[in-house]
């Protein structure tokens, strides 16, 4: 069964009220009996020290025959207490309960002697005595070489002494009942402001109009309700002016994944993405967390101007920003109620990839062309003039030889768009890294022997790596390659496994060849970048070749990086990843 809350409250205070009474109640009882059990000490302690002053006075001990004078002091102190003088060995020398002291026996062995002895200078015990067979609540001193006991009889009226006061304890209770009724005065006019504010959160979490009924009780609870059913009034009048703001923002987000913000016709802001202020902090000479500044700069005036119009037939605007090495598109949107939509689109890698496409399609033209033109030279020639014969063989093995150049760069420009466009479609397999790069030999055996360059191979015969093997093929062959058409003759290529560890291996390729300037090696990847103007064409090569590596070795999970050799010469540092 669930509580209301008021019983909630009223049980809580309840139970802590009844552990605060049951505490102070025990606390009380335990310090009074505290004090009185130390007031009767004090008592008896004060009568053992009357009666030692009156032995000392008297000198009784030194004349036992005289001892029975404590008889006259016992006459003068409460009427039933019992005196007991005993010596240090135990022995009683004086006894006003007993007529015959020599039949006792020796007390060293009674339990207040023992805590006079052992705990502290003085003892009480509650017990029977074994001579007079009555209850006494005893008490004993030492002084120097005897000990002064005093005794009162434990009878009703020494118990009644010792039991508390019960007059706190009532007083406790009626305390505690006016504050159970108080508890219960105090949990109903809570209760009702709850139950009213109950009402209140189901009216308006089912989208009700506020009820009239809804009452508050006047104190400061009652203040919270009224002011929250106040707010609440105003949350459903402003929810229609808000829904057509929100029809916008949703059919906008769900197609837009750029930096986007949503304003009103003061520029203030309705809506915006975290896409959109790192956007701006991008654009802008210095960060900020306010998106209205993007409205000051130079570059957004185009936008400014468009959305502060008043044209109802222009609704949309882009402009192209260049920032540093980035390329932005700012798209605006304006709605009818002159509202807008700041759309900022980050088209650097889409821009990239244009112009290298358009480069791409420039230098390819550029290279197809010329040995085209040499070939329809060639030909034009043969089929307008009579040549002699050698002359014709000499037209046509040129021709031939252009034709294998075009037959060349349509393959590698064919190799290098599938490593950009198409990686999956090279498929991966065991590769016998040496195997390979002696069939690379073997291919280009002829042009080795012609130039006389000796290639040195220190790659272990046993090493397989799980690759492609076509891709693998044309890394080692255009690495040669390029030592073959710009490294000169009478050479040494060097290629070598240096390294290996859990994921990578690791191969030098390295020539002693003419080598190249170091201001050359950042762009030796690009492709058909020439480091001398017609090297490439000069030496048959096809401008691709490096590129076509690179991109081998990094589809391989690797990476390529090059370095000067001394005294001549180039080193082609790389990876290759295993798996």
């Amino acid at each position: 069964m669930k509580l209301s809350y008021k019983h909630k409250i009223f049980f809580t205070f309840l139970i802590i009220f009844a552990l605060y009474s049951f505490v102070l109640v025990f606390f009380q009882q335990k310090e009074e009996k505290k004090f009185k059990t130390e007031a009767l000490e004090n008592s008896l302690a004060n009568y053992t020290q009357i009666i030692h002053n009156y032995v000392q006075q008297e000198h009784l001990l030194k004349n036992n025959l005289e001892i029975s004078k404590v008889n006259h002091l016992a006459d003068l102190l409460p009427k039933d207490i019992r005196i007991t003088l005993i010596a240090r060995d135990g022995k009683v020398l004086y006894d006003n309960d007993v007529q015959n002291i020599q039949k006792l026996e020796n007390h060293l062995n009674r339990p207040e002697i023992k805590q006079t002895l052992y705990l502290r200078d003085r003892g009480i015990n509650i017990r029977k005595s074994v001579s007079t067979q009555h209850e006494y609540m005893y008490y004993a001193q030492l002084f120097d070489n005897y000990f002064v006991r005093v005794a009162l009889p434990y009878n009703i009226q020494t118990q009644k002494f010792f039991k508390t006061d019960n007059a706190f304890i009532y007083l406790t209770i009626i305390i505690f009942i006016l504050v159970l009724i108080l508890l219960n005065a105090v949990a109903n006019r809570f209760n009702k402001s709850i139950v009213q504010l109950k009402l209140l959160a189901s009216q308006v979490k089912e989208g009700k109009h506020l009820s009239a009924q809804v009452t508050f009780q006047d104190d400061d609870l009652g203040e919270v309700g009224e002011e929250l059913q106040e707010i609440f009034q105003q949350k459903l009048e402003s929810e229609k002016q808000l829904k057509q703001e929100q029809e916008k923002i949703i059919f906008h987000f769900q197609h837009v994944e750029e930096g986007v913000g949503i304003f009103n016709s003061d520029n203030s802001v309705i809506y915006y993405n975290s896409q959109l202020i790192q956007y701006i902090n991008l654009l802008t000479d210095q960060p900020s967390l306010e998106l209205t500044e993007i409205f000051k700069q130079d570059f957004f005036r185009p936008v400014t101007e468009f959305v502060s119009k008043t044209d109802e037939n222009q609704n949309h605007t882009s402009v192209t920003i260049y920032k540093e090495d980035k390329v932005w598109l700012i798209e605006a949107i304006k709605f009818k109620d002159n509202s807008f939509e700041i759309q900022i689109k980050d088209i650097t890698k889409a821009e990239r990839t244009r112009l290298i496409k358009q480069e791409m399609s420039n230098n390819i033209t550029h290279e197809l062309r010329t040995p085209v033109t040499s070939i329809r030279a060639y030909l034009e020639t043969l089929n307008e003039q009579t040549l002699p014969l050698d002359k014709q063989q000499l037209f046509i093995n040129k021709a031939y030889q252009q034709s294998i150049r075009l037959s060349d760069l349509v393959e590698d420009i064919g190799l290098i768009s599938k490593l950009e466009e198409a990686k999956e479609q090279f498929k991966k397999e065991p590769v016998s890294i040496y195997q390979l790069i002696q069939e690379v030999r073997i291919n280009l055996s002829d042009r080795l022997l012609a130039n006389k360059i000796h290639l040195n191979l220190l790659v272990d015969k046993a090493l397989t790596l799980q690759g492609n093997y076509t891709l693998l093929f044309s890394v080692f062959q255009n690495l040669i390659e390029n030592s073959i058409n710009y490294g000169g003759e009478n050479i040494e290529i060097i290629i070598d496994n240096y390294k290996e560890d859990e994921s990578y291996l690791y191969f030098s390729y390295s020539d002693t060849g003419k080598g190249l300037d170091e201001k050359y090696f950042n762009r030796l990847f690009e492709r058909f970048y020439r480091a001398q103007e017609g090297r490439t064409r000069n030496n048959g090569g096809t401008g691709l070749g490096l590129s076509i590596v690179k991109n081998a070795i990094q589809l391989h999970g690797g990476e390529i990086f090059i370095k000067k050799n001394i005294p001549s010469g180039l080193t082609f540092l790389f990876t290759l990843k295993k798996t």
